[in-house]
């Protein structure tokens, strides 16, 4: 969110959350990017602000559908009702906020996995109609095939970054695996450790796919301790979700802080994946 709209989007969120008896002498930008993340105090509510382009309404519905399946997920704010508020263009959504009690780098990859598993078991229960991980992949080839949406793209990359949205997406649909609700992006920022465990949070990119398409996002360590993962279709969805957040990095629109520098790193990975990935293809020859 551009540094000009955080004033109005903190003022949406301290006003939507006093509709509800919730007072705010404080708040605190703890996130910036495509929406910003607001800590309210002493109420203690977690509020999430989004320009209303940027519908929040499948992750409120995820979120309450999960609310009942012991899932281990931060939910929404039980004092608020569960919606998504429009407030001087803006949406806000009002969640419980927990207290990490240690860094994102720290999560153990048992207890990552467990919790991942945990998640997946709680959204096949759930009966809601995300997209299709393809859906996020045309997305992300809107922007990298046309010049416009993503001026600052190189030839040679803006080919590369084609090629393999199309080739690694096929290839994983071909196949066949079960396909299921998932988080989407649960990487370690998108994971608290908290006094009541690991809890994900950030269901916005929730849509259809396999597992190891969430598995992906995790360090690579934790795929030992998750069961039953495919590891060549993991190596797959590794390379897609490089290429899929490298595509948003360089969005004309993306305001990622540091997102280019980002952008880069992960570019200079997805090609040693796609090496290594052509190297084991050919026998090692």
């Amino acid at each position: 969110m551009k540094d000009t709209e955080i004033p109005r989007a903190v003022a949406a969120a301290v006003d939507t959350a006093a509709e509800y008896g919730l007072g705010a002498d404080d708040a605190a930008v703890l996130h910036n990017s495509n929406r910003i993340v607001v800590l309210l105090r002493p109420s203690g509510v977690l509020a999430r602000v989004a320009p209303l382009a940027h519908r929040l309404d499948s992750e409120v519905e995820i979120a309450r559908r999960l609310a009942g399946t012991g899932s281990p997920v931060a939910g929404l704010d039980p004092r608020a009702e569960p919606r998504v508020h429009v407030r001087d263009g803006f949406a806000v959504t009002l969640w419980t906020y927990h207290e990490p009690t240690a860094a994102p780098e720290k999560h153990p990859p048992a207890a990552y996995a467990d919790a991942l598993a945990r998640l997946h078991a709680g959204l096949r229960r759930v009966d809601f109609a995300a997209p299709h991980f393809t859906d996020r992949v045309a997305d992300a080839l809107r922007v990298v095939e046309d010049p416009a949406a993503s001026p600052d793209l190189g030839a040679a990359e803006r080919a590369l970054l084609t090629g393999t949205l199309h080739g690694i997406s096929h290839a994983i649909l071909d196949r066949g695996t079960r396909q299921q609700l998932l988080h989407g992006e649960p990487h370690p920022g998108n994971l608290l450790a908290t006094a009541d465990g690991l809890l994900f949070i950030d269901l916005e990119t929730a849509c259809r796919g396999p597992v190891e398409f969430d598995l992906a996002h995790a360090p690579e360590d934790v795929a030992a301790h998750y069961p039953g993962a495919d590891s060549g279709l993991l190596a797959d969805c590794r390379i897609l979700s490089l290429a899929l957040a490298v595509s948003w990095r360089w969005d004309r629109d993306d305001q990622l802080p540091d997102g280019r520098r980002r952008g880069r790193e992960w570019l200079a990975q997805m090609q040693a994946d796609l090496d290594r990935r052509e190297h084991a293809a050919g026998g090692g020859h």
